[in-house]
């Protein structure tokens, strides 16, 4: 069985590059934030069967194992080819916390099926009154026998009109701190009571929805963590994921765009336009090294704190102020959807710039990283 780490970085890149230049479909490498699941079971088997659908988990789990190191470059490479996310909720989350925080039983019987693209999970967090304060969830759980008994509404679902499986935050107890009586539950979407209605955004896509959850049955069993410690579970799988959405990919694609649409709109010689590309592109760059500098820590064993809120902040504003100056130099054609002709070729950039708006949200807004920075860094009054 292949050691991939024991390869060096460059080889391991080189690997991760043909693997996806012999594998990946077309049309997985448009830079969509996410395609349905029909269009991209391909690409998620195909990486299941040849050992690259999931970087981070053991070997013994049909992952690759990699260390952090290999984990960013595997991350890099998925991003610089424009792959598209593909129902990566039981790969990235529901089988790491498994293995932290799961019974043996549960590692048996889930992992397994996440591999084989059985279970197709989406990730029940976010209410109505309950996004970035996600302590103020308002869904319930209550014990009867053996079971879970589930009440509740979740919103901004991503996959879930894919997914088959749900892992739910849910208060099991009233009485106490909300951070302290919240437990995460693993619930079966296959069931009367569970109700998934698409939300179509902005720019078009339904990759959200919302799911009601009305005397929803979950076995006792499916509790991950202990029973009020759902907080500390949901924490433990937002630390990676948060240290991703600093990367630089998104503002490089959008880049690249901008310097096209610079030139086909013919003001790829005009020095004010120039200038300010040239800012942002100092802007990018200073976003990568930072990222860049993140990674060298988490490679040296390093933990890493309220360094995520800046790269977040950073990557996401950069990214939409790209997409801006996009749009301005299109002029009256950045308005219209879809692919819009110019005087040498066609481009898309309304559905970019929508899209842009999206990160500067999800992983807590950046004014909630703003407000960690004012108090951990600035140590300003809460």
């Amino acid at each position: 069985m292949q050691d991939w780490n024991a390869l060096s970085d460059e080889a391991f890149r080189a690997a991760a590059r043909q693997f996806i230049e012999t594998h990946c479909p077309a049309h997985i490498r448009r830079g969509e934030e996410h395609v349905r699941w029909e269009q991209s079971q391909g690409w998620y088997k195909a990486m299941a069967a040849h050992g690259w659908l999931a970087p981070g988990w053991p070997v013994e789990h049909g992952g690759m194992g990699l260390k952090q190191a290999k984990h960013l470059i595997y991350l890099e490479e998925w991003a610089r080819a424009g792959i598209s996310r593909v129902m990566e909720q039981g790969v990235l989350n529901v089988g790491p916390v498994l293995l932290a925080h799961g019974t043996p039983e549960q590692v048996a019987h889930y992992l397994p099926r996440i591999v084989s693209a059985e279970h197709l999970w989406c990730q029940g967090f976010s209410e109505p009154g309950a996004g970035s304060d996600l302590a103020a969830l308002r869904t319930e759980a209550r014990i009867d026998g053996d079971e879970f008994i589930i009440n509740g509404h979740k919103i901004w679902t991503s996959g879930a009109v894919d997914a088959n499986h749900i892992f739910v935050l849910a208060r099991t107890d009233k009485n106490v701190r909300k951070q302290a009586g919240i437990s995460f539950i693993l619930v079966d979407m296959r069931q009367p009571g569970v109700t998934v209605k698409p939300i179509v955004t902005i720019n078009g896509d339904a990759e959200f929805a919302e799911v009601f959850l009305d005397d929803v049955r979950a076995p006792v069993a499916n509790l991950v963590g202990g029973l009020n410690n759902g907080w500390k579970v949901a924490q433990s799988l937002l630390g990676f994921e948060r240290v991703w959405a600093g990367s630089p990919h998104m503002g490089r694609q959008a880049m690249d765009r901008l310097v096209r649409v610079a030139r086909l709109a013919g003001r790829d010689r005009d020095p004010v336009t120039l200038d300010r590309i040239a800012q942002l592109q100092i802007d990018l760059a200073d976003n990568a090294e930072m990222y860049e500098r993140l990674a060298q820590e988490i490679r040296a064993g390093h933990s890493f704190g309220f360094e995520v809120s800046t790269l977040k902040i950073v990557a996401t504003e950069t990214y939409a102020r790209i997409t801006e100056l996009t749009q301005e130099i299109a002029a009256e054609r950045g308005g219209l959807g879809g692919e819009v002709p110019f005087d040498e070729g066609t481009a898309d950039l309304l559905r970019d710039y929508l899209t842009a708006r999206a990160p500067m949200i999800y992983g807590g807004t950046v004014q909630i990283h703003r407000n960690i920075l004012a108090k951990r860094v600035l140590g300003l009054p809460g």
